[in-house]
């Protein structure tokens, strides 16, 4: 055992043992070698409050929280200093705070539920009461395993997870946990299944029930969903966050203005919830009532002022200019200690636009670059790790592969596939083709990533698995069996049209196994000139996913891959795929109109040259822009940042890229 552990085991042993003074000194020593160590300063953080030492213990937390801003336990001990300084209403918004990051935090939970009692507001004490007694009842392995979870130590987790239930099968919290560490490794199936699995062992545990709905939310299936949602709001009445749950069911499922009646409602009962304020503007901007979203919004934050989402929010609208006022909140925000990252990087976005949009340059990119390294941080993405994926589709699936597969699979010509990267201008070739009678727009759905998953065939999560050489040993029948599925699985998300699309981007990693299970499926790869899909994508902070987008070398590295996997795949499967460029849509519309309608073999209609009029939801980043004629606006938009474009220049490689912009660049 290291000096520092040692000195940790026994500084632990002596706050125990009440001798504060004794563990503060070793836990000083510790920070004297290394004042960054977390768990010394958490400990000293403790000590001091203990021995009534104010100052220095928030100093430690303060300290505590500049290294580690996520931290649960932190949030929980700032909610005891102030509880013991006799600060109230901060500790409970402390504690709050450290349940949101750490659900395991019992302590935190019982300071709510006594105050929620205090108060008399029944549901949220109802609630605390709730989650205190699933603490109390489960082994302290299950506390220990949801704390290095929270604290983000996914493999150490799962192994004990694992561990844990091979001797107790049916222990719901286990399946829970372990269904969360599926859930952000991507393996969306598994944790459905462990979690519908947990609900009928405990079919009364509210929370299970609801991280079960929020698992099919993501999955997209929308109807059981709003099925799982209605059952705890018959068991909770009272319970506002499964109301509010409920009435963004409703939203999901196409009745906006129900969605907005029920928050109306809610709002009533409860005019301080920002968060339902924020979800009304959602629902307000998909309808495309701007003005009243741009309300709900401003309303949200005047209530919490470090509620970063309805800041971000307003950025994202791309149209909204923030006052000098609301910028300066934001910065004022920014210089708070017990930020959490999700505000922080919501605050960093949203005041990257704000700041352009009155021509502070390099302020906006300060922003960029600081939300940016949050996301990439947290995402742990690997540009080594993303070649290695995209090769192995060019490696597997060559010629002589798809000749061994033969012809065969799904016989349909339902779906379009548009894909290529994000905020390359998929959203508006989905809504052209959707102005279309016999085309339904739907959503960038989960179906085919999830298939591909599926044949990893590995049962430890973030390994990468067997696929794709998996799909060598797809026979015919199980090839039609998945095309099936996959039309079957999506019909929920079509109307009445003979055609529908799937604009997921990252689908054009999966072109060789949608060939071989629908092969009359049509595919659109949507392209826009790389330096503005990459700085476009660089701008813009992701609800999921793309993690790829959040650094400069690594957007422009994958830009590289995708071009190469896409010239892969034209040369195996020629006359399979599409192009279509965002700028060639803005210099000659009817023109590209007329070509995808051709390749589509559909009639021409005049309404996909007058897209922006086609009244339907469209719930991308891009909704306000495809409600507008074409423009040049987005063409350029990377220029005023040229200086910092550099490492976007070392991803993307010299071949792509007009001379005259490297140039540029280069010259600044």
């Amino acid at each position: 055992m290291t000096q520092d552990k040692l000195d940790i085991s026994r500084a632990t042993e002596a706050i125990k043992d009440i001798r504060f003074v004794e563990a503060l000194g070793l836990l000083e020593s510790n920070l004297a070698k290394d004042p960054n160590h977390i768990d010394s300063l958490y400990l000293a953080a403790v000590c001091s409050r203990y021995l009534k030492n104010y100052d220095d213990s928030k100093k430690y937390i303060e300290s505590l929280l500049s290294k580690a801003p996520d931290m649960g336990r932190a949030y929980q001990e700032l909610g005891h200093l102030n509880r013991d300084m006799g600060n109230g209403e901060n500790a409970i918004a402390h504690y709050r705070q450290a349940c949101e990051l750490n659900p395991a935090l019992l302590a935190s939970w019982k300071a709510l539920y006594d105050y929620f009692k205090r108060n008399k507001n029944k549901p949220a004490a109802d609630h605390a009461f709730m989650q205190m007694n699933t603490l109390q009842s489960i082994p302290s392995i299950l506390l220990y395993i949801s704390q290095i979870l929270n604290e983000g130590k996914l493999g150490i987790a799962e192994e004990k997870c694992r561990e844990f239930l091979k001797k107790n099968p049916t222990n719901t919290f286990a399946m829970s946990l372990l269904a969360q560490i599926a859930d952000r490794l991507g393996y969306f199936d598994d944790a459905e299944f462990l979690l519908e699995s947990a609900v009928k062992f405990n079919p009364n545990d509210g929370e299970l029930r609801m991280k079960y709905a929020m698992i099919l939310r993501k999955k997209q299936k929308f109807a059981k969903t709003l099925e799982q949602v209605n059952i705890l709001c018959e068991k909770f009445p009272q319970n506002q966050s499964y109301q509010a749950q409920k009435a963004s069911e409703i939203m999901q499922n196409g009745d906006h203005n129900g969605a907005i009646n029920l928050f109306d409602q809610l709002l009533q009962e409860n005019p301080f919830n920002f968060n339902v304020l924020t979800s009304k503007g959602h629902a307000q901007k998909t309808l495309g009532k701007k003005d009243q979203a741009i309300k709900s919004y401003q309303s949200a934050y005047k209530l919490k002022q470090d509620h970063g989402e309805a800041f971000f929010s307003l950025a994202n609208l791309k149209t909204y200019t923030f006052t000098k006022n609301e910028l300066n909140i934001m910065r004022e925000q920014l210089k708070r200690v017990d930020l959490t990252l999700k505000d922080k990087a919501y605050f960093h976005f949203a005041l990257a636009q704000g700041c352009e949009v009155v021509g502070e340059y390099d302020e906006a990119f300060f922003h960029l670059d600081s939300g940016n390294k949050i996301k990439n941080k947290q995402s742990k993405y690997s540009i080594e790790k993303m070649d290695r994926e995209l090769q192995a589709q060019i490696d597997v699936c060559n010629e002589a592969f798809f000749e061994q597969q033969g012809n065969g699979g799904y016989e349909t010509k339902d779906p379009i596939f548009i894909l290529g990267l994000p905020r390359s201008g998929s959203t508006l070739v989905e809504q052209i083709l959707a102005s279309h009678s016999m085309i339904d727009g739907t959503l960038e759905l989960p179906n085919i990533l999830s298939m591909a998953q599926s044949l990893r065939g590995n049962d430890i999560y973030g390994k990468e698995g067997n696929y794709p050489k998996s799909m060598k040993k797809l026979s015919l029948e199980k090839r039609i069996e998945m095309g099936k599925m996959f039309i079957d699985d999506t019909r929920m998300h079509r109307k009445d049209a003979p055609r529908f699309t799937d604009k997921m981007p990252n689908n054009f990693r999966h072109i060789g196994l949608i060939h071989l299970i629908m092969p009359n499926a049509k595919i659109i790869d949507a392209r826009r000139y790389p330096l503005d899909c990459c700085f476009s994508m660089f701008k813009q902070l992701f609800a999921q996913g793309q993690e790829f987008t959040y650094g400069l070398a690594e957007a422009g590295s994958y830009y590289n891959s995708y071009v190469k996997l896409m010239n892969h795949w034209d040369e195996v499967l020629p006359n399979k795929i599409l192009r279509v460029n965002n700028e060639d849509i803005i210099d000659d519309l009817e023109g590209q109109v007329t070509k995808m309608l051709e390749f589509l073999e559909l009639p021409f209609e005049d309404s996909c040259i007058t897209f922006y009029e086609t009244d339907r939801l469209v719930r991308t980043a891009s909704s306000e822009q495809v409600r507008k004629p074409i423009n040049k606006s987005g063409m350029g938009r990377w220029k005023p940042y040229a200086k910092n474009l550099k490492p976007l220049l070392g991803g993307l490689g010299s071949d792509l890229i007009k001379p005259n912009d490297i140039e540029f660049i280069e010259s600044i």
